[in-house]
């Protein structure tokens, strides 16, 4: 019985890692000239981690050194580095919506470098070891703690897409009934100006005693 449930609850466990979005390891190709950039849609209110480090190339003894910035929605600079050859950022985000890191080569080189960046958010970024030897927890009480963030994450997530599509639809809503006014007008301004054509000929015909 007890193999059952350490069973089921490894399977729901990968499933819902699987579902809540974790860790993502990026590796980045920077251009000599021009920036990369990475970008992750996030809900208001998560912990975001993230490491950045310049790989060294073959028989390189040098690093060049690179720019970061990390922006919000709202373009607020969340993160900024110059002349670093690795670094790490971390905040939680005040509004849901798009983020964006941008990276780039400082001053003049004739070929590209290669980056790796760990992006990390949610329960992903949350330091289990720490939680573990602070609640005095272990084995199947700390699985459960994870499974535990893993769902409050997945409703958080829902959350967030639900009012993520009543705005949409609002917004669609919104332009139909522009769209539909704006017809509705046009129609009304080709009628006006047809009806006008139509008296303008007549008043022309009439004064050249044609009808």
């Amino acid at each position: 019985m007890t193999k059952l449930m350490l069973l089921l609850l490894f399977s729901w466990l990968t499933t819902l890692f699987v579902v809540v979005p974790q860790a993502e390891a990026v590796w980045l190709t920077i251009p000599s000239s021009g920036t990369k950039c990475v970008s992750e849609e996030i809900q208001s209110n998560v912990v975001v981690l993230a490491d950045y480090y310049v790989i060294p190339g073959e028989g390189q003894h040098h690093l060049p050194g690179i720019s970061a910035k990390v922006t919000s929605p709202y373009g607020n600079n969340l993160h900024q580095k110059e002349n670093v050859t690795q670094g790490q950022f971390a905040f939680t985000t005040a509004e849901g919506g798009n983020y964006v890191a941008c990276f780039w080569l400082d001053g003049h080189h004739q070929e590209g470098v290669s980056l790796s960046v760990e992006w990390k958010t949610g329960i992903s970024a949350k330091d289990w070891e720490s939680v573990a030897r602070k609640e005095k927890i272990e084995g199947v009480e700390l699985e459960l703690m994870k499974l535990s963030g893993a769902v409050e994450a997945i409703h958080e997530y829902l959350i967030y897409l639900k009012d993520k599509e009543a705005n949409m639809r609002q917004v669609s809503e919104r332009t139909n009934a522009r769209v539909a006014w704006f017809s509705i007008m046009s129609l009304g301004v080709c009628i006006v100006a047809a009806a006008l054509q139509l008296w303008y000929l007549k008043r022309f015909f009439r004064k050249k005693k044609l009808i």
